[in-house]
């Protein structure tokens, strides 16, 4: 697989290492792809990739697994790794509508969570994802395996800062519900879950940031019954997020004639 130039726009995401992460790489076609490698050892789920990356016409090389590992500059490459164009930097006026389902993480820095939490958002049906140009990790090969193909599927803007989205936001009249362990309202009674929102997540133990916090319009804690006080930042996007989906679900289903 021939070296993939570096591109001076996007968000990166140009290695993308494992099964699932190439799969959905190769099904969205949202990407030009530049070459897949797979281990001449790889299992029958290699395969899948193989016919995949022919029939879209991609360049397949069979290789050693050394040649993947070295190539998707992380351990767990299930040996398939492709090669692409970076992910789009979508504006952040072009996430906004009225039914707008959007996650902002602040200062999330291990890149498996930032993975974790874009697969999770995606899949609780998110439409979009912001993210800090500085402070919080960035779409690297681990990070792009985490996310098992949701940066495939979601818009995702960059931002110069969390808070200020938010102001632009606001002014779009979606609102924003920071999650804080001492947030005063519940999660499961939040009133605008049904409405425009964006879900924002803080730091790996540090939580939200103060200017973030100040510009939430509601903050939400997660009820918890042990002795620990807060949960991994992807554990508790997976429960955010899938609470919103729930009572959206159940919203639409209550507007639905018939």
């Amino acid at each position: 697989m021939s070296a993939a130039r570096r591109t001076t726009s996007g968000l990166g995401g140009e290695i993308v290492p494992g099964r699932q992460a190439v799969r959905e790489l190769l099904i969205a076609k949202r990407r030009k792809v530049h070459g897949v490698m797979i281990a001449r050892d790889a299992n029958d789920r290699g395969d899948e990739i193989l016919e995949l990356a022919r029939a879209a016409g991609i360049e397949v090389q069979m290789v050693k697994r050394e040649d993947v590992a070295r190539e998707a500059r992380i351990e767990t490459h299930q040996g398939i790794v492709a090669r692409a164009e970076a992910v789009a930097d979508v504006p952040l006026d072009q996430i906004t509508s009225p039914q707008a389902f959007l996650v902002a993480l602040d200062g999330v820095t291990d890149p498996r969570n930032l993975g974790a939490v874009l697969r999770t958002a995606e899949v609780a049906g998110a439409t979009g994802a912001i993210l800090a140009r500085h402070g919080g990790a960035t779409l690297s090969p681990a990070a792009i395996k985490s996310a098992a193909g949701a940066v495939e599927h979601l818009s995702i803007s960059l931002v110069s800062g969390i808070a200020g989205a938010l102001e632009n936001l606001r002014r779009a009249n979606i609102w924003s519900v920071g999650l804080d362990h001492e947030g005063p309202t519940s999660i499961y009674d939040l009133t605008v879950a049904t409405g425009p929102v964006v879900l924002v997540l803080g730091a790996e133990g540090a939580g939200l940031a103060r200017l973030t916090r100040e510009r939430c319009d509601i903050l939400a804690a997660i009820p918890t019954h042990g002795s620990i006080e807060s949960l991994n930042v992807s554990a508790a996007a997976a429960i955010a997020c899938f609470e919103l989906a729930r009572r959206r679900s159940a919203d639409n289903l209550k507007s639905t004639p018939g």
